[in-house]
Parts: C-alpha cells; structure tokens; sequence
C-alpha cells in the first residue's frame, strides 16, 4: 500500500452493520470514517432478509464515507454464524529445485485445501501453523531452505457457499466490491491481540449480537474456530420477557444499567422500567435486571469453557482469555468470565491504529477495525499502489466474475 491509500470493511452484525474507513499514513493506519446503523436483516450472522440488509449497508456507508469524505467501492466484508466450520489439515509437496520457493508454498498450500468438500460449502480463509521440510519442523517462513519434501498444516475455515453468496449480493446491491469475505473472529483478533499474546498462547472470545465466535492462537498461529449461536440479543430478549417491557427498552436497560455480576450491584440501586399496552412505568430494583442477564452471560462463558475443553489446549493458553465485542461492554463481564473459565480474562479493545481512535477504542468495534487490518496487510502483499475507494475502478453492473476480473486487472 501507498501512502494516501483508501481502505473499509464492513461488519455484518446481527444488531448493528458497522463500516470503517481508513487511510493509509506514513506512520500506519488512521481511521477516517465510520458509520453505524440498526441490523434488521440478519439472523446470528446469516442475511435472512435482502432488501432490510441493502438498507443498513447503504445507510452504514453513507456514513462513514460521508464522514471520511471520499466514495467507498469496495469492502472487505466479515462473515460469521454457525455455518462456519474450522478444521486443522496438512498437504504436502516436493520441492522442485531443492531450495523451497514461493511456488513450492503456494502448491502445499493448495494440496493442504485440497480436501473433499460438500457441494454448498466453500473454503474461507488457509492459515498456516507451521512448515516441515524433510524432518525439520517448527518452520514458519520456509521459503530459501533447502530439502526435497515439503510439508503444511494449516486451519482450514471454510461456510456454507448460500451465506456467502447471499452477503456479497447485499454488497453488491450496494454498488460495491467485495474482493474478499473475512472471518469475523480472525478480524477481531488482528485488531484486539498482541503479538505475544499470539505467541504464548490466547483465546479470542467475541461475543456479538447473534453468536460467539471463539479463536485459538497457539505458538503464533490459529488452531481452532468455532461458534455458539448464543449472543448479546439473548440477553434483550430474556430481559424484554423478564420485564415485560419493548425490545428497544429491554435493549437500552441493558446498556445503560446491565451488570453480568448481580453481586457488583447495591441492593438499594433502582431503575425505571417502561411497561408494554400504554401502562405506567414502573420502578424495580436493579438487582431484577442482573438477576436475567447473569445466568445468560453463565450460559455463554459455560458453553465457551466446554468449547476450550475439548479443543485440548486450555493448558497451552498462557495470555488467558480476551474478551471482544459490544456485549463485553456490560460490567462484570471479564470478573465473570475469569470465575467460569478459571483462566486470566481482559476485555479487548482495538489497538494499532490511528485517526478517530477514541471513538473506535471500543469492544463494539473490533471487528470493523480488524476488517481494514486485514484489508490493508492483503493490499501490502500485493504491493501494488492500489487503493479500494475512488482510486479503484470497479464496474457498477455485472456480475460477481466480471468484478473479480476487473479486481484482478486493476491490481497485477
């Protein structure tokens, strides 16, 4: 990337669609532009309504490309839901010339993905764990070494084709490109995690409005995914039935006076709760609000914990836990976390950036954030001065095929 070089990502939430727009500075990346608006069209990270989904994007770009003041074309686009499916897999290769090119990872790679799948599922994202050449394992960057044979493992993250389709035709529909779906929890960790962390050892819990998506990193590479369809919304629904009150209140209760940790509240602490059918406020101790959110928030950590157990790493997670997303904003939620995991727990915000970082230094973000990380390290792979916003020249019609050719002339 060049300095001056335009770059967004739009988050797809099940409460909120979020666009982020940076800029590319000689000191990193400034956040330029943001815009955040209600979701009403997707269901635990999957479009179920098209048209309500067009609406919050075209609404979230508007405004962010408004504040940032230039045309946003193209996104990078997040995915997340239960669809999505992570599995750890290896390839191998010879190494034609004895010395390991780029070529030679390139070709393990593609025999590593080269597994048996379903018809309506697709390949996401292939994340290299570690390189072996010959017996040598433990590589991370094998290229220049010398050997005959090549091995991979990697994690493969792969979602069901529809999802996928689906989100890219609400963007297009929008007029914009998506060069590339990202998995939302792999996003929020770019933004959210340090390197260390990475190194020693860390989950990434991401708790949104529809799901929680988990990821593990161990010895700086990505071991497991995976998602528990359980998320912020839960919470407002049990509230909205709990306290017989409209979703939109159960929704700012929630914000404003929500504690995942009942013994954190006063017992004389009050709170006016609006009724349903025109009826009087009434006034119930906060206690009754945290009395519904803590077993949901139980539920969640419980469900994440039986998650990690399985996974078998639990022992290799030294950094502990991180904890992401808008709903980790409620007080008490890493106290709570930590008693139920029985690990070290901090709530992460994004870090790592610049420009409008105190509106973005914010749990709610990460994933936005990391969608212009993420977007931005791809475009400096490529190294080519290209730029995603005005500098891009994307056709308005077509189909997705068209788009992608177009992509490609534009950057090689």
């Amino acid at each position: 990337m060049a300095t001056g070089d335009i770059i967004a990502g739009l988050d797809l939430g099940t409460t909120k669609v979020c666009a982020i727009v940076a800029e590319q500075t000689e000191d990193g990346l400034d956040i330029i532009g943001i815009g955040s608006v209600p979701s009403k069209g997707l269901k635990k990270g999957v479009v179920v309504n098209i048209e309500s989904t067009v609406q919050a994007i075209r609404a979230a770009i508007e405004q962010a490309g408004t504040m940032a003041g230039v045309e946003i074309n193209t996104v990078y686009a997040g995915i997340a839901g239960s669809h999505v499916r992570g599995t750890n897999v290896e390839g191998v290769a010879a190494i034609q010339t004895r010395e390991v090119t780029k070529d030679d990872v390139a070709r393990v790679l593609e025999q590593a993905k080269a597994v048996p799948l379903p018809g309506d599922r697709q390949v996401l994202h292939v994340l290299p764990q570690e390189y072996i050449v010959d017996d040598q394992d433990g590589i991370r960057e094998p290229v220049g070494m010398s050997g005959v044979r090549l091995e991979a493992r990697v994690h493969m993250v792969t979602a069901a084709s529809t999802s996928v389709a689906n989100l890219i035709k609400c963007a297009e529909r929008c007029d914009l490109f998506v060069p590339e779906t990202v998995l939302q929890p792999l996003a929020s960790a770019d933004a959210v995690l340090s390197d260390d962390e990475k190194e020693i050892g860390v989950a990434l819990i991401d708790i949104g409005g529809g799901t929680t998506d988990l990821i593990l990193y161990v010895d700086g590479a990505v071991v497991h995914t995976s998602v528990i369809p359980i998320g912020g919304i839960n919470l407002t629904n049990d509230i909205a039935t709990g306290l017989r009150t409209p979703m939109a209140e159960a929704e700012r209760l929630k914000i404003k006076y929500g504690c995942a940790a009942t013994n954190l509240v006063d017992e004389d602490e009050t709170i006016e709760v609006p009724s349903v059918g025109g009826r009087a406020p009434r006034v119930l101790p906060r206690r009754v609000l945290c009395d519904i959110i803590e077993p949901r928030v139980e539920e969640i950590f419980q469900a994440a914990r039986h998650v990690l157990a399985e996974t078998g790493y639990t022992d290799m997670l030294a950094s502990g836990v991180v904890i992401t997303g808008g709903t980790t904003l409620l007080d008490g939620m890493p106290e709570h976390a930590e008693a139920v995991l029985g690990l070290p727990v901090r709530r992460g915000a994004p870090t790592g950036v610049g420009g409008l970082i105190d509106v973005v230094r914010s749990p709610a973000y990460a994933t936005g954030v990391g969608l212009v990380k993420y977007g931005a390290a791809r475009l400096g792979d490529w190294d080519e001065d290209v730029s995603v916003a005005d500098e891009v020249e994307v056709p308005a019609e077509g189909g997705l095929a068209s788009r992608i050719s177009g992509w490609f002339r534009e950057v090689f």
